[in-house]
């Protein structure tokens, strides 16, 4: 490729809503351009890079033995009501209607549409095992699009299937696909990480996040640097703190505690650390029993120095549909205000649940449900019943001990780019994609999905991989993985000659190849491949070419090295195996 004929278009500064360095980066080295909130073109340069992750996808998915098809991008409501998803997804669902007025889904996923297909096609056991994948547009109507391609409504996607017998196939199945994720994200070039995770919406008993580590990650990695062990916040198990519950040593004490509503100024106040205190969270649950509208009171009780975790709160039995209670409930169920809630005197019946380390505690801070007073020396089963439950409800935090009971936990930031899923029969139960075993008797499909962020790939990359000067990508997915740089290419016969040459020397050897013929001056023409991050870099000039030498320079190279011109190629090919 000559950039004469190429499409490049850098800018100096980024525009004023680009956010992340990911998105500055990428608008100014002329990767993508801004059509509407969270939707963008692919310019060529951006293209190049989505069509080489493609690649990989495509030829680590075909040999796992995954079968390439393209479903459609409108989806007909019919099949998203079938699994009741209709309703569930919520406004981030794009739905549309026809002509005739009827109803389409602009599909975020496929689930429903592959269960479809299969349903009709898949009759016997001897038809199986099945994995179906494509690369489509999706579109997901987000609240707040943001970030460029990291969180855009419109973006590209690899969605697989997998159908299966029975259980233990469908683990198998599973596995195949989690090791060919591990291979794909490894060619990419990648530091990564495959973390356990929480199935959400999508259901399903188990799945695997795989994240791009980078230190501007929206979510935390937990993982124990001493073992295989590895979740994503909300799958990771938090382990109680506190072995066993000591015997009470001290007396229940209401205490003046003015103006102090959080636990760290109680704390403060009264001279303890933060891990002597309670916190108090009042919920309500309502339910309809006859008609009538009942309403249950909840208290989630977590040492004072812990957050909620609200994913693993909404799998704790009899918390489906909860809310947090308003300032006015509070009021009528605990005679008090927010900030001095406690489990202790409630005027209404409340249900507590009881983090694993607040089960354990003893002697500790909780509001006094008074407003301006805390109890010290509050005491289970002295000073109040046995919590109704003990549920894991927190955040782990660094220096927790590991579950598998090998070290003590870390965390990293890190950037979701695929997700794993073990379904089961969630949607074959729910759409009757079913298939007679040996014994002739119908059975549901057991299904696996699983899924990578095409384009997302991008925004991840580069957030791992930049500099000052710009983009610095893997040589696997750059948008070219050399470029010539020719010093004075149309003034100078001899430095025409040796770039052509050289050029195409490197093509016949497979490498792909940019040589920057636009005229530009060195020090612009640099920098324009500095912002686009091409990982390989050769400047060819005459006083060099005098002494049978070019200047290499790798992107992340402080320096240029000389090497001879009759070595070139052969260095390149090395540098491109490392």
């Amino acid at each position: 490729m000559r950039a004469s004929r190429f499409f490049i278009s850098t800018l100096k500064e980024a525009p004023s809503d680009a956010e992340i360095v990911s998105h500055q980066l990428m608008m100014r080295a002329g990767m993508i351009k801004r059509v509407g909130s969270g939707i963008y073109t692919y310019m060529p340069m951006g293209l190049r890079v989505i069509r080489k992750v493609e690649a990989i996808v495509r030829d680590e998915m075909d040999q796992a033995g995954a079968i390439e098809l393209l479903m459609p991008l409108v989806q007909p409501a019919e099949l998203w009501q079938e699994t009741g998803r209709w309703d569930k997804m919520g406004p981030e669902l794009m739905r549309v209607k026809d002509r005739h007025g009827r109803d389409y889904a602009i599909q975020p996923t496929s689930e429903e549409v592959i269960t479809d297909v299969v349903r009709t096609e898949i009759k016997s056991y001897r038809q199986l095992p099945l994995n179906f994948y494509h690369i489509q547009t999706k579109f997901r109507d987000e609240r707040r699009p943001r970030f460029g391609l990291m969180r855009g409504r419109e973006f590209t996607m690899k969605d697989a299937y997998s159908f299966d017998r029975d259980v233990a196939a469908m683990q198998g199945s599973y596995r195949v696909m989690f090791d060919a994720y591990v291979r794909i994200f490894s060619r990419f070039g990648l530091k990564f990480r495959a973390v356990a995770a929480d199935n959400g919406a999508i259901g399903g008993s188990g799945s695997h996040e795989f994240h791009v580590i980078a230190s501007t990650g929206e979510d935390a990695l937990v993982y124990c640097p001493s073992s295989d062990y590895a979740a994503n916040i909300d799958a990771a198990e938090a382990l109680a703190l506190v072995e066993a519950r000591s015997a009470a040593r001290l007396d229940l004490t209401k205490t003046a505690t003015p103006d102090c509503v959080k636990c760290n100024t109680v704390a403060s106040l009264l001279g303890l650390t933060l891990m002597q205190t309670v916190k108090s969270i009042a919920l309500t649950v309502e339910k309809e029993i006859d008609g009538a509208v009942t309403k249950e009171n909840w208290m989630l009780l977590l040492r004072g120095d812990h957050e909620l975790n609200e994913v693993k709160l909404g799998k704790i039995a009899g918390l489906a549909g909860h809310r947090f209670a308003t300032e006015a409930e509070i009021a009528a169920v605990y005679g008090t205000v927010p900030g001095y809630l406690g489990p202790i005197g409630a005027i209404e019946p409340i249900i507590v649940v009881a983090d694993r380390t607040v089960a354990n505690m003893s002697d500790f801070v909780c509001g006094a449900n008074s407003a301006g007073f805390h109890f010290t020396g509050a005491n289970w089963g002295r000073d109040m019943p046995e919590p109704a439950l003990v549920a894991d409800l927190r955040n782990v935090v660094e220096g927790d001990p590991s579950p598998d009971g090998k070290g003590v936990l870390a965390i990293e930031r890190g950037i979701e780019v695929g997700h794993v899923f073990q379904l089961g029969s969630t949607y074959s139960e729910s759409m009757k994609a079913t298939f007679l075993d040996e014994n002739g008797k119908p059975a549901p499909l057991q299904m696996g999905c699983y899924g990578i962020g095409v384009t997302r790939i991008l925004g991840a990359a580069i957030e791992q991989n930049f500099d000052d000067k710009g983009i610095i990508w893997p040589t696997a997915i750059a948008p070219f993985e050399l470029v010539l740089c020719p010093m004075s290419y149309e003034r100078s016969e001899l430095v025409k000659q040796a770039t052509d040459q050289l050029y195409a020397d490197m093509q016949a050897a497979g490498i792909d190849v940019i040589v920057d013929d636009r005229g530009l001056r060195p020090g612009a023409m640099f920098a324009d491949w500095e912002l686009i991050g091409v990982p390989h870099r050769i400047v060819i000039g005459e006083r060099g070419l005098k002494d049978g030498n070019l200047e290499y320079q790798g992107r992340r190279d402080s320096e240029a090295t000389p090497v001879a011109l009759a070595d070139m190629v052969s260095f390149i090919q090395g540098k491109m195996s490392l």
